[in-house]
């Protein structure tokens, strides 16, 4: 199964928090399944992180790459996520949580996140 982290989930499985739920970690690790991360969520953690909402222990590059030396394929935006973003209902308004749906819903993946807006979208969940 293809997966798609939530920004957030993202950040707990780098940080191996306790917040993350098991069931995502076993869906992360889980040799039967694809775990990727948009590059959309590295624009949200850029954004996050120059603001000040987002400290980091390392340089941001130095983050970056811990996750793309993680096991984790980097998912690119395309035109097509764009398109697809712009025709979902308004349930969610964080532009970065809208196209992350879109790009899963788009690829075909469940996503991983306990965000309960997300529930408002057909997208196959896990971690909720």
């Amino acid at each position: 199964m293809k997966l798609l982290l939530d920004t957030h989930i993202l950040l707990w499985f780098q940080a191996g928090d306790a917040a993350l739920p098991k069931a995502a970690e076993q869906a992360i690790r889980s040799e039967a399944n694809e775990a990727y991360v948009s590059l959309v969520s590295f624009w949200e953690i850029g954004l996050k992180h120059s603001i000040g909402k987002l400290p980091l222990r390392m340089p941001l590059d130095a983050f970056f790459t811990t996750i793309t030396d993680a096991p984790f394929k980097v998912l690119p935006l395309e035109r097509s996520h764009i398109v697809a973003a712009s025709v979902l209902p308004l349930h969610h308004r964080d532009p970065f949580d809208r196209m992350l749906i879109a790009q899963a819903k788009h690829e075909g993946m469940s996503m991983i996140t306990v965000d309960t807006q997300y529930r408002l979208y057909d997208v196959p969940l896990i971690g909720l």
